[in-house]
């Protein structure tokens, strides 16, 4: 159909401005007209959808994807075959994705990897971040280059994940300079690396081995203290930042106060984060628990769904990803007696749409839009 002539006819096209009862055509994947009663010739090879007494909407974009990832001794289950066609199935039509470079190498050559993995097989929409996971002359070079070369607008540094992706204070700091000169947006996965790597040791040298470890051993101020620790670097520089997956009240009141001083930040919560809790890494059964370890983890205070959302809604916390990184039952059991080898990684790209209009559209007094 999106290589065709496409006519969806009278339902209820729904904007984030206002909604309105609406013919939408298409053309070659194309929105071209949206109004009432169109009548698009010639009528041959014209396709004719009804959709009286329905919503039409946007296809949604998912700004937080990681297919095929290689990570942690193994690799994501859903490719860019897979993973695209479940986001389709949810009604989100964009996924972005993360080229990430081992520490030493090339930027470029990760992103050409990644583009390698994506053009054969991708069926929806796609786009790349790309993630500085060291620093130097070379890199910076390689930032410059993709943004005037390739179109990436968009960074991500981990603080988290010590002696893999971690960077420190100072590349950081070069980092979101660098941003800012570009006209990039920097990114960043809020945690403080050093803390969860002393409290892992902790958690192992006391007998604690499974999934409840990962979280006991990244409290939330450990997000909230990373988070603020980005803001203050980023607004010395003057660079727009934008936080991954936030998981914790902590972190996205953090987020909020530093929005409503006029600083330029941006929160993502995610479907897990806006859908369950953490109180599922204390179940009995091992492969339950270890089927929700991702970092930064859910939080076990069940009232933290609701709060994101809330923040969502009225602007604090910005848009929705999922961090769709999948691994089966046999990959998570590589932890299975050291909840620091769990792969950490949830599902969420074809769930996303249908958890936020349950949770931030059905469930409360909120409109459509």
């Amino acid at each position: 159909l999106a290589r065709r002539r496409l006519l969806i006819k009278g339902g209820k096209v729904v904007n984030d401005d206002c909604s309105v009862v609406a013919d939408v055509y298409v053309e070659d994947g194309v929105v071209r007209q949206v109004g009432p009663n169109l009548n698009p010739q010639p009528p041959n090879g014209l396709v004719v959808l009804e959709a009286t007494n329905k919503l039409v909407m946007p296809g949604g974009i998912d700004t937080h994807t990681h297919m095929q990832f290689p990570f942690m001794g193994s690799r994501s289950k859903d490719d860019f075959y897979t993973g695209p066609k479940a986001a389709l199935a949810g009604g989100t039509t964009m996924i972005i994705d993360f080229a990430i470079p081992q520490k030493g190498c090339s930027l470029i050559e990760a992103f050409d990897t990644w583009k390698s993995w994506a053009d054969p097989k991708v069926c929806c929409d796609y786009a790349l971040h790309v993630a500085v996971t060291w620093w130097s002359n070379k890199v910076k070079e390689e930032m410059k280059s993709l943004v005037q070369n390739q179109g990436v607008n968009s960074f991500k540094m981990f603080m988290a994940y010590k002696d893999v992706y971690m960077v420190n204070d100072e590349e950081l700091y070069a980092a979101f300079s660098c941003c800012k000169e570009l006209g990039a947006i920097a990114q960043v996965h809020a945690e403080n690396g050093e803390l969860i790597a002393q409290g892992a040791k902790k958690m192992l040298a006391m007998g604690i081995t499974g999934p409840e470890g990962h979280e006991m051993c990244r409290p939330e101020e450990v997000e909230a203290e990373a988070t603020q620790r980005a803001i203050v670097i980023a607004n010395a520089v003057n660079c727009p930042l934008y936080v991954v997956h936030v998981m914790s009240k902590s972190a996205a009141r953090v987020i909020s106060s530093a929005r409503r001083e006029g600083k330029v930040v941006y929160g993502e919560p995610i479907a897990a984060s806006l859908g369950t809790d953490g109180t599922h890494y204390w179940n009995e059964d091992w492969a339950h628990a270890a089927a929700y370890v991702m970092g930064p983890p859910l939080r076990p205070d069940p009232s933290t769904p609701s709060f994101l959302m809330n923040l969502l809604a009225n602007d604090d916390l910005s848009v929705t990803g999922t961090d769709n990184c999948t691994f089966d039952i046999c990959q998570k059991a590589l932890g299975k007696d050291d909840f620091t080898k769990i792969p950490n990684g949830v599902n969420g790209v074809e769930d996303r749409m249908s958890v936020i209009w349950e949770k931030g559209v059905v469930s409360t007094a909120r409109d459509l839009n």
